[in-house]
């Protein structure tokens, strides 16, 4: 009997010490300065909720969105938000995404900038100007859509493409005329240099955010990533309710003021939804208008990045 004691609290004891001792998974987040993931990681509520499930988080910052796809691509991240355009560009190019979930619009958040000062007053006064933007972005189509609501063409402008940091820099100098740009760049623009806004996307495009994940990831972890998108949803409701400590709670993440920040944080839109059929047919629609400018390669089929 002794031995037979013995002998099951052996196999418990080792079995405890290997599952002690077991890696734990890692969910790689991919995120920009921009929106409610950056509250997310800031709160640290998702890594207290995925470590029960053996699972640990790693938070990966790019410049923006088609950098952030690219990682995607490559499988250096398995989650991450984009813009209405990067996950387009980046379907176009063959990168197996799915569309998992989407934020409702924000218009007001991505602009058309330019410096105090400019003689240019109008959309129209962009012809034959050079304008600084970061290609494959949400602004891409933000600046295709006020070119054609103004009566220009895309090839009326000079497009020069350079991601946020750079842009800025050549705005300043006087180097470009004019810069199309996010939050929190955007009010980083308006505050410190008073970057005048030209147009926004008020009455052009939606600017919704998605977010996305490797086909792969999605694929063999659905609780994870339904457990992911109910802690985002309560991380946005919470931020929604409670803007002036968001503020606090990112700023320094962002490395911005906090009167940057709350500007910011103004424009954002709040809840994850999953993507419906209407928000689907528009980003068709964005789709092939790029096509159509040759700025993709071929037409897709938003539908064929959906998960099933």
């Amino acid at each position: 009997m002794l031995k037979k004691i013995f002998k099951s609290t052996l196999v418990a004891g080792l079995t405890i010490g290997l599952l002690g001792t077991a890696q734990a998974e890692e969910l790689r987040i991919g995120f920009q300065k921009y929106g409610t993931l950056t509250v997310l990681k800031a709160r640290e509520t998702l890594e207290a909720r995925l470590k029960p499930l053996g699972w640990n988080v790693r938070w990966i910052e790019f410049p923006a969105g088609p950098q952030l796809l690219e990682g995607l691509n490559v499988g250096s991240i398995d989650f991450g938000t984009t813009g209405e355009a990067p996950p387009i560009f980046a379907q176009a190019a063959g990168a197996n995404l799915v569309y998992v979930g989407n934020e409702p619009p924000a218009p007001s958040a991505e602009a058309i900038v330019v410096p105090k000062g400019s003689a240019i007053k109008t959309v129209a006064d962009l012809r034959g100007k050079k304008i600084a933007l970061n290609k494959g972005s949400n602004v891409h189509y933000l600046l295709v859509k006020a070119l054609e609501n103004a009566g220009l063409k895309y090839s009326d402008v000079q497009t020069v493409f350079l991601p946020p940091a750079d842009a800025r820099a050549a705005f300043e100098r006087g180097s470009v005329d004019a810069w199309v740009i996010w939050d929190p760049f955007l009010a980083a623009a308006e505050k410190q240099i008073g970057a005048k806004i030209l147009r926004d996307g008020k009455g052009l495009v939606a600017n919704h955010q998605f977010f996305l994940a490797t086909r792969s990831f999605a694929e063999k972890n659905p609780k994870v990533l339904a457990q992911l998108l109910d802690e985002l949803d309560k991380t946005d409701d919470w931020a929604s309710k409670n803007q002036a400590e968001t503020v606090k709670e990112i700023a320094p993440l962002l490395g911005l003021s906090p009167e940057i920040v709350q500007l910011a944080v103004a424009r954002y839109s709040y809840g994850v939804k999953p993507v419906d059929a209407k928000v689907a047919a528009a980003q068709q629609q964005i789709a092939d208008a790029f096509h159509e400018l040759k700025l993709i390669p071929k037409p897709i089929k938003i539908k064929d990045a959906l998960l099933k």
